[in-house]
């Protein structure tokens, strides 16, 4: 430990913490960006895993898929759709701003705004979708 001219002992100062910089992901768009693509990903992985297991069963049982499907056409399914179109198209976009920061160095630069594109384009999307999705579901 150093001494001062008293001659008593002196701790160093800790030197203040910084913030980091020049990342994409604190706390901003890039990391909610980075979030919602983990989880629409899972989201549609497990669709597929119940997709693949319930056109199975018609091999093994055409009266239990025939059950499966009758419930697959309730409403609250229907809204399940809305959020599995949701989830489909959000991670399409936002793969192809992935991409796009990938590759290019202007992309980088404005992921921020590319995020703003993906979002835009998924409500557009989805008003478009919606509506009518959920005037089929709700008319039968």
């Amino acid at each position: 430990m150093p001494e001062n001219s008293a001659g008593t002992l002196v701790t160093p100062a800790k030197p203040a913490k910084e913030k980091p910089g020049g990342t994409l992901y604190r706390g901003r768009e890039g990391m909610w960006s980075w979030v919602l693509h983990r989880i629409t990903g899972v989201a549609i992985f497990f669709f597929l895993l119940v997709h693949i297991l319930d056109t199975a069963l018609v091999r093994v049982s055409p009266e239990a898929y025939n059950a499966v499907i009758g419930t697959y056409q309730t409403p609250i399914m229907g809204l399940g759709e809305v959020a599995l179109v949701g989830a489909i198209v959000f991670h399409a976009f936002n793969g192809l701003r992935i991409i796009l920061v990938d590759f290019w160095s202007w992309a980088t630069r404005n992921q921020k705004v590319l995020f703003y594109i993906v979002v835009a384009l998924w409500l557009i999307t989805m008003l478009a979708f919606t509506p009518r999705h959920l005037i089929n579901v709700f008319s039968h």
